[in-house]
């Protein structure tokens, strides 16, 4: 997975960091849909994900703090959260914060 293509700041970043319980239970299919309905939402930048099967983060990256907020809401997003809370997660972290600064190497 590529780094996402962030523009200049600031734009919103959602961290969620979770503790996967055993078992795919049906994970796979449900993760790989919300990328794809994520990026069809309004002010998506972009995502980064990773993991080693037990522990891991995600970050969606979104314009605005209210576009975020909205992907919150969508309903099959709130189907996945809920089946997170009861199946898939032992436990899980969602931190959104305000990007200031943005650097890297310069473009070749």
């Amino acid at each position: 997975m590529p780094l996402a293509p962030t523009p200049d700041p600031p734009y919103t970043a959602v961290i969620f960091s979770s503790k996967r319980t055993e078992g795919d239970n049906g994970y796979a299919v449900m993760a790989a849909r919300m990328f794809r309905l994520a990026a069809a939402q309004p002010g998506y930048l972009g995502v980064e994900s990773t993991g080693d099967g037990e522990l891991g983060i995600t970050v969606s990256y979104w314009a605005t703090e209210v576009d975020a907020a909205a992907w919150k809401q969508v309903a099959e997003h709130l189907v996945a959260q809920t089946r997170g809370q009861s199946a898939w997660y032992s436990d899980y972290r969602v931190r959104v914060s305000t990007v200031t600064r943005d650097y890297g190497p310069p473009a070749s």
